[in-house]
């Protein structure tokens, strides 16, 4: 039976548009490196998903590029193309085995893409920007960047062929939404640059196409949400105040709702808004209405709440639900102490982990809580 003091993370949830979720528990959009070298879905990730998807309210899939230029990992999925709607039809149906709404999430790397996978090395961005590696990225045009915004749609298009309850716009993380936002890296002085207000004109063109396409190809309603991340550490980077006015753009959008990207779920901010309070309390203000998915180091019941109490309707688990991937379970039988917090590097087979991504958990020290095995007296 549910601890009592746990019992709201499985209130349903209604998003902006009337769809329900059985649940506030997110699976977080994770880049797991392991599908196959087409930039198809492989067995091995949809294995990985269907171990740790039961009983969620919402399904994340880690993020797929909605055109060749803009890949960001290696064997990372791909949503563009026929031959890719056969694992994608796959994927949609295997994250919604256990009652959870699947969201395929959408992105374009910008200058972050890196140039070794990248068609022909042709790494662009709002802005032409020295990259860590000491070479420049290339300013898009004013035609590509249009391409670009048709892509999202065409990405839409294909979630919805799929099999999909959703997408998630990827505009965090220094993606290339939000380069286009930051003034760090968007030093644009035609329509996609210069202003505040200038430099939202590229999100707000891939929210509105890819609302379109969604309106075009489906009756159905359809989870259309949005990830940022709030501030930026570069001096002209994005501050709480830059949050606070994109939030103010995306609430005229009737988003299904948004999701921020915080390392810390509590975290307070290093430049703009309150400064002693929360990031995510102060988000939760700015959202006006429109559902907000806490994220970041949620790994207890008791954090899962707090995050809650701050405002989230939802909150989402990453690396908690690799680590453990029947929280939900254990949580909603009332057996919470029984939840693993760490992992070991024998355990691999049993969480049900793809190569590539056991080889960044037990290879990125500090990533994962990676402990020793207990040995047999």
């Amino acid at each position: 039976m549910t601890n009592a003091k746990f019992a709201k993370l499985f209130d349903s949830v209604e998003l902006h548009d009337g769809i329900k979720l059985q649940n506030r528990i997110v699976l977080a959009p994770m880049t797991h490196s392991s599908s196959n070298p087409d930039l198809s879905v492989s067995d091995a990730e949809l294995s990985y998903y269907e171990r740790r998807i039961n009983k969620l309210g919402l399904a994340v899939t880690a993020v797929a590029h909605v055109m060749p230029g803009g890949i960001g990992f290696q064997n990372q999925f791909a949503a563009f193309g026929e031959s890719n709607l056969p694992g994608l039809t796959q994927l949609a149906s295997t994250l919604k085995k256990g009652g959870a709404k699947s969201v395929l999430q959408i992105f374009h790397a910008g200058i972050q893409g890196p140039r070794a996978l990248v068609p022909e090395g042709d790494v662009v961005g709002p802005s032409a920007i020295e990259l860590k590696d000491g070479s420049m990225s290339r300013e898009l045009t004013h035609e590509e960047i249009e391409s670009i915004v048709l892509d999202f749609g065409r990405a839409t298009e294909l979630a919805i062929r799929a099999g999909f309850d959703g997408v998630e716009i990827h505009g965090a993380n220094g993606y290339l939404i939000q380069q286009f936002f930051s003034g760090w890296s968007n030093r644009r002085e035609d329509k996609w640059g210069g202003s505040v207000e200038a430099r939202l004109t590229f999100p707000l063109a891939v929210v509105d196409e890819v609302q379109r396409a969604a309106a075009a190809a489906t009756k159905e309603p359809f989870i259309i949400g949005y990830r940022f991340s709030p501030e930026e550490p570069e001096e002209d980077g994005l501050t709480m105040d830059h949050t606070f006015a994109l939030l103010k753009a995306l609430g005229g959008k009737h988003l299904s709702y948004l999701h921020v990207s915080l390392m810390e779920y509590n975290s307070k901010p290093r430049r703009g808004g309150d400064l002693n309070r929360t990031r995510l309390e102060q988000i939760v203000e700015a959202a006006t209405g429109t559902p907000v998915i806490g994220v970041g180091s949620i790994h207890t019941p008791e954090q899962a709440v707090e995050a809650i109490e701050l405002g989230a309707a939802m909150v989402a688990l990453g690396r908690e639900l690799i680590v453990e991937p029947d929280w939900v379970q254990k949580v909603e039988a009332g057996q919470e102490a029984d939840i693993a917090l760490t992992l070991t590097a024998a355990d691999q087979d049993r969480l049900v982990v793809p190569d590539n991504l056991w080889g960044m958990i037990i290879g990125l020290p500090g990533w994962f809580p990676v402990v020793e095995a207990e040995t047999a007296e």
